[in-house]
C-alpha cells in the first residue's frame, strides 16, 4: 500500500459544484452593467448625442421634401402661366407639345386665314334648337332640314380642306413629321375664332 493515500473526496466529488461555482460568478458580473430597462436585449443604451442627431436628420428630411413638394408646385405654376401667356401671343417656346413646331403653326395659319362652315356650327345649332322646340309643324321641319343641310356643308367643306391642307403641307414640309396635323386643324375649325387656343396670327384671306 502506498504511504499517502489519494483521498476519495477529490476524486469523486460532485462535479456540479464545479459547474455551479463560474455560474454564479458570471450572474454577478453581468449583474453589475446597468441596463436601461426600455432598451433591448444585447444592445446598449444610445447616447443622448446620438439621439438628437437622429431626431436631426429625420427632422431635416421631412423639411427637405417638403420644400422640394413647394419647389416643384412653384415651378408648375410659372409653366403654366408661360404657357398661357404663350397660348395669347404665339410664343413657340412655351407652348404646349401639342402646339409646338412648325408644322402644326402652318395648320393654324391656314385654318385661320379663311372662314370655314365647322366654326358657325355652335351659333346654328342654337338658332335650330329654338326653331325645333316652337310647337308648329313647318318650323320643326325647316329644324330638321337644317340640321341635314348643316351637317352635309360641314363635313363637304371639311374634306376639301383636308385634301388641300394636306398637299400644302407635303410641299412645305416635305421631310418634317406631319403625323396628325390635319386631324389637329379639323378639330381648330369646329372653334370659333375669337376663342381659339393659340390666337389666330394671320388675318382671314392672308396667306400663311
Amino acid at each position: 500500500m502506498p504511504p499517502h493515500p489519494v483521498p476519495l473526496g477529490f476524486v469523486f466529488r460532485s462535479r456540479a459544484k464545479d459547474e455551479k461555482a463560474p455560474a454564479d460568478k458570471a450572474q454577478v458580473t453581468d449583474s453589475k452593467q446597468p441596463r436601461d430597462p426600455q432598451a433591448p436585449k444585447g444592445r446598449p443604451t444610445p447616447k443622448r448625442s446620438e439621439s438628437q442627431t437622429q431626431r436631426r436628420s429625420v427632422a431635416n428630411t421631412t423639411t427637405s421634401r417638403k420644400e422640394a413638394s413647394k419647389r416643384q408646385r412653384d415651378e408648375r405654376r410659372v409653366q403654366l402661366e408661360r404657357q398661357r401667356q404663350a397660348l395669347a401671343s404665339g410664343d413657340e417656346r412655351y407652348l404646349p407639345a401639342r402646339d409646338k413646331g412648325p408644322v402644326r403653326k402652318f395648320a393654324r395659319a391656314y385654318v385661320d386665314s379663311r372662314f370655314c362652315v365647322a366654326e358657325f356650327f355652335l351659333p346654328l345649332a342654337v338658332v335650330i334648337l329654338v326653331l325645333s322646340m316652337v310647337r308648329v309643324g313647318s318650323l320643326q321641319n325647316i329644324a330638321l332640314l337644317l340640321w341635314l343641310v348643316v351637317i352635309v356643308m360641314i363635313v363637304v367643306d371639311s374634306i376639301g380642306l383636308a385634301i388641300r391642307l394636306k398637299k400644302q403641307l407635303a410641299t412645305r414640309f416635305p421631310d418634317a413629321p406631319k403625323k396628325g396635323a390635319v386631324a389637329y386643324a379639323l378639330m381648330r375649325t369646329l372653334q370659333m375664332r375669337r376663342l381659339r387656343l393659340p390666337k389666330p396670327q394671320v388675318k382671314r384671306g392672308e396667306r400663311p
